[in-house]
């Protein structure tokens, strides 16, 4: 954490990787909500499924813009590394899901939260639990794939 702190290019790299996130979280709550919501699919079905999608919006962008530079290892290694950070990223991520899904909706709907017909309460739960999953998983991601997937890179 403290390379964050002093070093400017990993500042750097944290924070396009934060963008690439981003753009991962919009991919993966949008094909989780359509999951839940229109195909009435379960939280922990829909949400490794839009993962696994965020994986792959995310390996190419980090690949081409948070890590240009990171050309000495063949593509098809750094995918499978990347795929493998991921899926250990999904294994903390299930559980998060699986266990603070029905306290947050609880939470939501005692708190009397919710906003037009598509956002009940129980759909504002999920979603702030897989926020937290997302924010707990993108630390795990940023760190092991900069030493790991991406150490060829100064």
């Amino acid at each position: 954490m403290t390379v964050l702190i002093s070093n400017q290019r990993e500042r750097s790299r944290f924070l396009r990787f934060a963008v690439v996130g981003v753009i991962g979280a919009v991919v993966d709550f949008g094909v989780a909500n359509l999951l839940v919501i229109v195909f009435h699919a379960p939280l922990v079905l829909a949400g490794t499924i839009s993962f696994i999608l965020a994986i792959l919006s995310n390996f190419i962008w980090n690949r081409y813009w948070t890590y240009p530079d990171s050309r000495s290892k063949p593509i098809s290694q750094q995918l499978i590394q990347f795929f493998i950070v991921s899926v250990i990223g999904l294994a903390i991520r299930v559980p998060i899901l699986k266990f603070v899904e029905p306290p947050m909706e609880s939470l939501t709907a005692r708190l009397g939260l919710q906003f037009l017909p598509y956002l009940s309460s129980k759909t504002i739960g999920d979603n702030l639990t897989l926020a937290l999953a997302v924010i707990v998983v993108m630390f795990w991601n940023f760190f092991v794939n900069r030493y790991w997937t991406y150490s060829d890179v100064e």
